[in-house]
């Protein structure tokens, strides 16, 4: 029989969730697109949920994890800062070990 350990991590601060998988992959969506409610659509969530989402992450995290910037002849847009990279890229590698190291625990399940 083959097992498997089913976990989510998520990294809060005292008021919020600064990331979690869902905030991550809107982060990456727009780090894509360029846009908030194009990364929105293309994750199927509602656009008022993703500004809330990133609003979140913004208000929990150090420094900013976006920049908007409004209308204009080409359209407003939001981009991620550097720091918003860098978030993205250590939450990815903190799941990636969490995961690594799920899957050598579950040996001592399938040891017994």
């Amino acid at each position: 029989m083959s097992y498997k350990i089913k976990s989510r991590i998520w990294i809060e601060s005292e008021k919020n969730v600064l990331l979690g998988e869902g905030r991550v992959h809107l982060l990456k969506a727009i780090e894509e697109t360029g846009s908030l409610s194009k990364a929105a659509k293309s994750l199927k969530i509602s656009y008022k949920k993703a500004w809330h989402l990133i609003d979140s992450v913004n208000k929990s995290a150090k420094k900013p994890v976006t920049i908007n910037s409004t209308g204009g002849k080409g359209g407003g847009g939001t981009e991620l800062t550097d720091y918003g990279k860098s978030l993205i890229k250590a939450f990815d590698d903190i799941n990636k070990n969490c995961w690594a190291f799920l899957d050598k625990q579950l040996e001592k399940i399938e040891e017994i």
